[in-house]
């Protein structure tokens, strides 16, 4: 039975061809998972994210159409970026970011912040920014910058004008060499 008709049996309530549809995926989804970095969460995080993106294709996908195949990965993919995106947004910045208040009469505010090693992490990251420019050419840095915004490849090829393996070799090299250059800054 193809996918297509699995998709269309579970949604006639044909449970047996759901659970076929979500182990089938499975692997697909924790694959599409390891892609993404979810700040304040684990693979697993991303992974669930992407399962219930996998649920809604089975509940959404209609004949005549895309495949059934190609329509999981695109609601997986929308699933996972829509997640990593909202734990991104400043929204709840003020909460996940604060500090603590001092026990009792120990300090007061102030203390409780080191405006130092802040200002010595700001310079870090600014030298390392400037590093990954320089590191790779401005092709490599655009297409890194769109991926890391949650841009697919495909998103990335359309909005800078070219075709999607050249904007998924660009995302590649930019990876390695920033992988590199994370490796020589750490030794």
């Amino acid at each position: 039975m193809t996918d297509e008709e699995l998709a269309v049996r579970a949604q006639a309530g044909d449970q047996s061809a759901t659970r076929a549809l979500l182990e089938k995926y499975k692997k697909a989804v924790k694959s599409v998972a390891r892609s993404f970095f979810l700040e304040g969460g684990d693979a697993e995080d991303l992974a669930q994210e992407g399962m219930i993106g996998l649920y809604l294709a089975i509940t959404d996908f209609r004949e005549g159409g895309m495949s059934f195949k190609n329509f999981a990965y695109l609601c997986i993919n929308r699933r996972i970026v829509g997640a990593v995106r909202s734990a991104t947004r400043k929204k709840h910045e003020p909460l996940n970011g604060s500090v603590p208040l001092p026990d009792g009469d120990e300090g007061d505010i102030a203390s409780a912040e080191d405006p130092e090693a802040e200002l010595i992490g700001n310079e870090e990251r600014e030298e390392l920014l400037e590093a990954v420019k320089n590191a790779l050419s401005e092709s490599e840095y655009e297409s890194l910058r769109l991926y890391m915004e949650g841009m697919s490849i495909g998103e990335i090829a359309a909005e800078r004008g070219v075709g999607e393996k050249s904007a998924e070799n660009a995302v590649q090299r930019a990876k390695k060499k920033v992988s590199a250059l994370l490796s020589a800054r750490t030794r």
